[in-house]
């Protein structure tokens, strides 16, 4: 066994670059759900190493990781680049967001007063962000919303799910032209939701839910088809 203890040992390098392109995608991730990272953006090794100080190695590692989350795509002699989602891009992911936010809504009653917290608190920052007309901002709320409509199942993997498809999410809000009319009518559903969710409306809360993400979905397919995105 002391062989292989001590090949383990070799790899020690290994685990420490590991650990640092973890945290270097997760940077990346969050700026691409901020809204900061457009589809279609080149990610630089150059200038990505100086911004994060840390190596291409770290960089290319990290970039990896993100192309497993289907956040990023490397084109040959080209680079790494923000992925652009297509029309069956955006079928899968909200099939998958169904399933998610609807584990919440069926938590709701056993959910912890924190995870209520999140979802007000989230509603908060967006109407915050409308009453600013920041309406990038009011898309990052949104997707914090959502997370929490999800968070209500107190599920660790549903939260590190959630955490990788709002990232997704955003890159298909990036498929309508105006933040605002994309984001706008939909502040209002999620106050509607907020209130099913807050007195215990279960039932109408799902029904709101799946018509809610079904418009979502059909308004960002329909921008995607009629711009030849």
């Amino acid at each position: 066994m002391t062989g292989v203890f001590d090949a383990l040992a070799a790899d020690r390098s290994r685990l420490e670059r590991a650990g640092i392109a973890q945290r270097v995608a997760e940077v990346l991730r969050d700026h691409i759900t901020e809204g900061r990272l457009a589809p279609g953006t080149r990610l630089s090794e150059e200038s990505l190493g100086e911004a994060l100080s840390v190596s291409r190695n770290t960089l290319r590692e990290a970039f990896r990781l993100l192309a497993d989350q289907r956040l990023v795509v490397h084109e040959l002699n080209r680079g790494v680049f923000v992925k652009i989602l297509d029309p069956g891009d955006v079928a899968d992911i909200y099939t998958l967001r169904l399933a998610l936010e609807m584990a919440g809504v069926r938590a709701l009653r056993s959910a912890a007063s924190e995870r209520l917290a999140a979802l007000r608190a989230a509603l908060a920052r967006a109407e915050a962000a409308e009453a600013l007309g920041d309406w990038v901002a009011v898309g990052t709320a949104d997707l914090h919303f959502h997370q929490a409509v999800a968070g209500l199942a107190g599920s660790e993997r549903i939260d590190e799910c959630m955490a990788r498809l709002v990232a997704e999410l955003r890159l298909a809000f990036a498929a309508v032209a105006s933040a605002r009319g994309l984001h706008e009518p939909f502040l209002r559903r999620n106050q509607t939701l907020a209130g099913l969710l807050e007195s215990g409306e279960i039932d109408d809360a799902e029904v709101e839910l799946t018509r809610y993400l079904d418009d979502a979905r059909a308004v960002i397919v329909r921008a995607m088809t009629q711009d030849g995105w």
